[in-house]
């Protein structure tokens, strides 16, 4: 899974409709958070759509009796994205990262 990077540049649109209540919520959000109004909801989104992903691979891991999830990063944006959810240098593996799924059980929701 690419890690969601906010240095990039924006080329994709998206079109949203809202109704004018859900508007007013997401304007008076994005000012508390000191954000754009799409800055805020790509960012809340974003976050969303990354504890969406790490669920189901926890669903699938708990399912099929496994322990602990590796991964093996491509890059260092990759590392800092494992990282953000809890996942730690293999005491045994340069390059790969773990995350007990007891650990995992913790993120989600």
């Amino acid at each position: 899974m690419a890690a969601v990077n906010s240095a990039s540049i924006r080329s994709a649109r998206l079109g949203l409709r809202a109704t004018p209540e859900q508007e007013t919520v997401l304007r008076r959000a994005a000012d508390v958070a000191h954000k754009s109004l799409t800055g805020f909801i790509l960012d809340s989104t974003c976050q969303a759509a990354e504890q969406t992903l790490l669920d189901q691979r926890l669903f699938i891991a708990e399912q099929a009796g496994i322990r602990a999830m590796l991964t093996h990063p491509i890059d260092d944006e990759a590392v800092r994205f494992y990282t953000r959810f809890g996942f730690m240098a293999s005491p045994s593996r340069e390059q790969q990262l773990l995350l007990l799924l007891n650990d995992a059980r913790g993120l989600s929701h």
